[in-house]
């Protein structure tokens, strides 16, 4: 079968490896559909990850269907469309510098347990938004963190793919009012359609005198803030930490799951002054399959993030566009029949 490897620092190749052994208790997986990440180019750039780096193989949004099943296998049939874990299995997470990856033609999923480690969908959910559950339980993850109330007003810095997942996820548990924040038009017009209450064009607004219009002003030490109750970082840009704690009234809530890849100074005599939480969001402890079933019953809506669908007789491309900032928006790598 073939495989997209990273080989060396700055370079994924596609190469031809062993079809997997499917063992009493293990599913092959014909892949059918794998989201791009921005790590998935970081793991490029860097020559791959420890221990296989130079041989690492990419891809851990997966969905695909069950070719082949072990003896000792239940719950699960030949046929099953199904969405998978990555993280199932600590000594070989997949696409994350385990030895296999799920930019391939096939997948091997030992210890196959459904409700563990993959999770069978309906035959109708278009493969490309299949692809969506892993990125989306990161946002769910990170919504679950804030543990908002349907009173709170929220708002989301960044309409990439977790910025837009989170607003899903907040209106699926009820939250009153969502703004999103972003410099690309297009993507706040996306974030509109799929249920954001209102939009903020950073280059072109005020972000802080429009949330105080939006939802009013915020009681603290000092006047000039919003009364927004929570905001969530998911651009990693230092600005957003810097605009979040200048509007940050007392009590607010400040939650990151964006990747910042240099230290930002925060001034805490505010953080302290006005009891501000700051708290990190990471992976999918326990949302990877929760958010699966409003995966399925809103697909229509999952799929308006979805922006590219490459082959992956052109997975170079993928990875390429997936990695040009404002470039793409969700990229995701299909598969055809005859993989």
């Amino acid at each position: 079968m073939l495989a997209s490897i990273v080989t060396g620092p700055g370079t994924a190749e596609v190469v031809e490896t062993p079809r997997p052994h499917t063992g009493p208790a293990d599913v092959l997986i014909r892949m059918r559909a794998c989201g791009v990440c921005g790590s998935d180019g970081f793991y490029i750039d860097i020559g791959g990850l420890p221990p296989r780096q130079g041989h690492t193989p990419l891809g851990h949004e997966p969905a695909g269907e069950i070719v082949e099943i072990g003896a000792d296998v239940t719950g699960l049939r030949v046929g099953d469309h199904v969405v998978i874990n990555p993280m199932a299995q600590p000594s070989n997470i997949i696409g994350n510098g385990g030895d296999s990856g799920a930019l391939a033609d096939y997948l091997l999923i030992e210890n196959a347990v459904r409700g563990v480690s993959l999770e069978v969908i309906p035959d109708h959910i278009p493969w490309e938004v299949a692809a969506l559950n892993e990125p989306m339980a990161v946002a769910r993850h990170a919504v679950n963190r804030c543990h908002p109330k349907p009173t709170d007003k929220v708002v989301i810095f960044g309409a990439g793919p977790i910025g837009l997942g989170s607003v899903l996820g907040f209106k699926s548990l009820g939250v009153s009012h969502i703004v999103v924040v972003d410099l690309i038009p297009a993507r706040l017009h996306k974030a509109l359609q799929i249920g954001a209450d209102a939009v903020i064009n950073s280059a072109e607004d005020d972000v802080i005198a429009r949330l105080i219009d939006l939802h009013g002003p915020g009681e603290a030490m000092f006047p000039g803030k919003a009364g927004t109750d929570i905001y969530l970082d998911a651009a990693g840009a230092p600005a957003v930490i810097d605009t979040a704690l200048a509007a940050a009234k007392k009590g607010a809530t400040l939650a990151v799951v964006a990747v910042h890849k240099k230290p930002v100074p925060i001034e805490f005599v505010n953080v302290m002054s006005n009891e501000i939480t700051i708290l990190g969001s990471i992976g999918y402890p326990d949302e990877i399959f929760d958010v699966t079933s409003d995966l399925v019953e809103n697909w229509e809506i999952y799929q308006l993030i979805v922006s590219h669908m490459i082959p992956f007789s052109n997975v170079a491309e993928a990875l390429s566009l997936a990695s040009t900032p404002g470039a793409a928006d969700k990229v995701v790598v299909t598969f055809g029949d005859d993989a």
